[in-house]
C-alpha cells in the first residue's frame, strides 16, 4: 500500500510504502471485538462491595415474636428482605482482567491498522517534536491534518516533550509503536503516524512474526 507523506505544515513531500501485513490484511471484526473487551476488562477496578446478612450491623433478636402478631415469620432485623437488611449475591470485590493470546492480539491491531488506513483514516508525516513543549505549538500542526476530532499520534519513541505538548488535548491520544491500545486506535478518528514509527512498526512485528 503507497501512502503520500506529509510535512508538519500540510505539504506532501514524498510517498512511502506501507507493510502489507501490517496496513493491508482483511479486517477481522472477531478478534478486534475480543481485543477491545479485553482491555476494558483489564482496566476495570472491581471495588465494588455490598455486605451479607452476616456483615450488616444490628442485633440477632427477632423484632418482633413468632405467632399473634399476623405478620409475615422474621428471623432478625439482617434479613435481606427489611429494610437496612444484607444484599443477597452483591457484589463482592474482584478482578476482572484475563489473558488473550498474544498472537490473536497481534492480529487485532494489524486488523484495525488495516481497516483504518482503508477508511483513509491514516495519515502518514515526518517525524517531529516539539521543543517547546507548549500545546499550541501542537494544535498548529494538529490542525493541518485533524481539527477538534479524536486523535491518535503514532510515535517512533518515548517523545517526552511531545506528550507535554498535548497533555491538555482530550481528543488526542499517544502510542508508542510497540505499545498499541484497541480501543483507542479502533475509535480514533483520525490516525496520525510519524514516518519513523511506521517503519518500527513494520521491524517490530516481523520481528515477533518470527520468534
Amino acid at each position: 500500500m503507497e501512502k503520500k507523506v506529509y510535512s508538519v505544515d500540510g505539504k506532501e513531500l514524498r510517498t512511502i510504502s506501507l507493510d502489507d501485513k501490517i496496513f493491508g490484511l482483511p479486517v477481522n471484526e472477531d478478534v478486534i471485538y475480543y481485543a477491545i473487551t479485553n482491555e476494558l476488562a483489564n482496566k476495570r477496578v472491581g471495588t465494588a462491595c455490598t455486605k451479607t446478612r452476616a456483615e450488616v450491623h444490628g442485633s440477632n433478636a427477632k423484632p418482633y415474636k413468632q405467632k399473634g402478631t399476623g405478620n409475615a415469620r422474621r428471623g432478625d432485623k439482617k434479613s435481606p428482605i427489611m429494610v437496612g437488611g444484607g444484599t443477597i449475591f452483591g457484589p463482592k470485590p474482584r478482578d476482572y482482567s484475563y489473558y488473550i493470546p498474544k498472537k490473536e492480539k497481534r492480529l487485532a491491531m494489524k486488523s484495525i491498522l488495516s481497516l483504518q488506513a482503508q477508511q483513509d483514516r491514516l495519515t502518514v508525516i515526518e517525524d517531529f517534536t516539539i521543543e517547546s513543549g507548549k500545546t499550541k505549538d501542537l494544535v498548529k500542526i494538529l490542525n493541518n491534518f485533524a481539527k477538534d476530532t479524536r486523535t491518535v499520534i503514532l510515535l517512533k519513541d518515548d517523545d517526552r516533550l511531545l506528550k507535554q505538548a498535548g497533555r491538555n488535548l482530550p481528543n488526542v491520544h499517544f502510542l508508542s509503536y510497540n505499545r498499541l491500545r484497541a480501543h483507542d486506535l479502533f475509535y480514533a478518528r483520525k490516525i496520525i503516524a510519524l514516518e519513523g514509527a511506521v517503519q518500527k512498526l513494520s521491524d517490530f512485528y516481523a520481528k515477533l512474526e518470527a520468534e
